[in-house]
């Protein structure tokens, strides 16, 4: 599995070299809003979306006294948009009551703002710290991953626990971002492009 594991992550980092947050941010709670926007959301839809809403409130003590109703206007097309407009708000308000107007850099104390999962926590850390051993389950994780046999379930908690047992802490916030460029452009969930995949070797579905 070491060896496995480090062939696939050498291959992505060819064909990705920069692994970058596809969400576009200035501050660290800039990028907690556009993370909990995102949920059941694309990222392109949340970068047409955050301009205006970062205009609208400039600072971080703006977007915390923030009118939630005025939020949810701006950010109505993401989707589930009461429920991230009031995150949003209160997220912000105990990023400055708890925490010194910054973006806590535990797990721990991440999982206390609303809105904020495992998930979001980890993107944050990976991102915000570069904490080693930051692994992102979305979506694309969890399908890619289980189709080359490093992990088992769609479950992102137990798949999380999985990678993070077998990837180097150090390349596993890169590995993540990479995986999702993966997965749009070539391991996509319906219509895979299998005959131009450099990982086929390694893929359940392709060798049953």
């Amino acid at each position: 599995m070491k060896e496995k594991v480090a062939a696939i992550i050498d291959i992505l980092k060819q064909r990705y070299p920069d692994a970058p947050c596809a969400l576009h941010y200035k501050t660290d709670y800039q990028l907690m809003i556009a993370v909990r926007l995102s949920a059941q959301c694309t990222d392109a839809r949340v970068n047409l979306v955050t301009p205006a809403l970062f205009a609208a409130y400039p600072t971080l003590e703006a977007m915390a006294s923030a009118d939630i109703a005025d939020v949810e206007r701006l950010v109505h097309s993401c989707g589930f948009y009461k429920h991230k407009a009031r995150d949003i708000v209160l997220a912000c308000q105990m990023l400055l009551t708890d925490y010194n107007g910054k973006v806590p850099d535990t797990m721990e104390a991440l999982l206390r703002l609303p809105g904020v999962g495992r998930k979001t926590a980890n993107l944050l850390l990976g991102d915000l710290y570069g904490a080693p051993g930051s692994v992102v389950c979305d979506t694309h994780c969890i399908r890619i991953c289980g189709r080359l046999g490093l992990s088992e379930g769609k479950d992102p908690e137990k798949v999380e626990k999985q990678l993070r047992a077998i990837l180097p802490p150090e390349e596993s916030s890169d590995f993540c971002h990479r995986i999702v460029l993966f997965g749009r452009d070539c391991c996509t969930a319906r219509g895979p492009k299998c005959s131009e995949c450099p990982l086929t070797i390694w893929c359940k579905e392709f060798n049953p």
